[in-house]
């Protein structure tokens, strides 16, 4: 009798030591690798292309070694960490949409930075014409950008179905009263890693 109780407990003790090695990952300390959904050729292209990313930041400045964390998972970019001004978060933006691979990019990048509530509203009324003639152009898939103003200079992000679309976004960027530059990090679908079938 005594045997079959102690038989569960020592099972237990077997099966405890069959999970795979702990590590730092995306979702905090103690994720096991074991159990990572992506495939191993995607978690070597995400690895790459945080490399390929991070060398780049680096490259513009070292500064950003310790200020900025850079995850990718299926080719999305995750980005958190402190900056100086909006300009360098969306640089930084606009870097990781840049990388080959990039899907989509998320920058929760917080800005260090006091606020100006006066260039703030200017930078506003941009954006919102410029996301208003976007969304009412039927030439364009509006969902598919994203838009960003810093002190009269748009920032466009996003992944155009055609060359066409991509011109027209532009177009209509250029349009805006008062914009100093447009800085688009447009790709087209044909360029993706993965594409729908």
């Amino acid at each position: 009798m005594k045997i079959k109780s102690v038989f569960p407990f020592l099972f237990l003790i077997l099966l405890s030591n069959c999970t795979g090695v702990g590590s730092k990952g995306f979702f905090g300390t103690g994720v096991s690798v074991a159990f990572d959904p992506r495939t191993v050729g995607t978690q070597i292209d995400d690895s790459i292309m945080e490399k390929n990313f991070t060398a780049r930041v680096l490259l513009k400045d070292k500064k950003y070694l310790f200020a900025i964390d850079t995850q990718v998972l299926d080719g999305r970019f995750f980005l958190t960490g402190r900056v100086e001004n909006p300009e360098e978060k969306l640089q930084l933006t606009k870097l990781a949409w840049e990388t080959p691979g990039a899907r989509s990019v998320r920058n929760d990048i917080k800005i260090k930075e006091e606020f100006n509530f006066k260039q703030s509203a200017k930078d506003l009324l941009i954006t919102s014409q410029l996301r208003t003639a976007i969304i009412l152009n039927k030439k364009i898939k509006a969902t598919n950008y994203q838009i960003d103003t810093y002190k009269k200079k748009i920032f466009i992000y996003g992944i155009a179905i055609t060359e066409d679309e991509k011109d027209e976004v532009l177009k209509e960027a250029k349009e805006i009263p008062n914009v100093k530059d447009v800085i688009a990090s447009i790709i087209l679908v044909e360029d993706l890693r993965i594409q729908k079938n």
